[in-house]
């Protein structure tokens, strides 16, 4: 059985490597962009080659902040309305030391409700990618996952936490993936969310 089930990883990764897969994620070896949160709303992004920075300001957009799970940072995501209001945040994992998630600030490409990776599919055949918002062309996304492991570069959101930010989320959502703390702008919503 486990030689079918090796056999099978063997095909779809060859089939991605030859035919191009877009639901890939590649290793991040290098991170280009360092983006740190400056306010609710304003975003320092650091081109990490040339040393340039410049500020985005989201107000008056719907974003999804994701501190990655690492040193430094939260470990969470925080859902964020037009008006600057923190509607729902969840714990996450990102990717690996070999699978780094990228840091930036991307907006939604696409929205697959059922969706299984081409790349890492699961052997019992169930679906591991359902309510995914992909944000790179090389197949990283926030999904439906574990929040107990790692990833291989993409943001595992928990069942009751992704679903009703996929419903709410639509392609001019900006996704910001930031390795620093965003909690010292969140802590007053979140304390009116969920201490009652």
């Amino acid at each position: 059985m486990m030689r079918v089930v090796y056999l099978l990883l063997l095909i779809f990764s060859f089939n991605a490597l030859v035919f191009g897969d877009d639901t890939q994620s590649t290793k991040v070896k290098e991170l280009k962009r360092e983006v740190i949160p400056l306010s609710r709303t304003l975003f320092q992004v650091i081109n990490l080659k040339t040393g340039i920075d410049r500020i985005v300001d989201l107000q008056g957009k719907n974003f999804i902040v994701v501190s990655v799970r690492e040193k430094g940072s939260d470990g969470r995501f925080y859902a964020v309305d037009r008006d600057g209001t923190i509607w729902w945040s969840g714990a996450v994992t990102s990717g690996t030391a070999e699978y780094r998630s990228p840091s930036g600030i991307f907006h939604v490409l696409r929205k697959v409700r059922y969706y299984m990776s081409k790349a890492y599919p699961d052997a019992s055949g169930v679906n591991n990618m359902d309510y995914s918002l992909f944000f790179t062309k090389y197949g990283h996304a926030l999904h439906k996952g574990s929040t107990n492991w790692m990833s291989r570069g993409c943001i595992h959101i928990d069942e009751k936490d992704i679903a009703p930010i996929f419903k709410w989320a639509d392609k001019n959502t900006k996704i910001v993936i930031t390795r620093h703390s965003y909690m010292p702008y969140a802590h007053d919503d979140l304390l009116r969310i969920y201490v009652k």
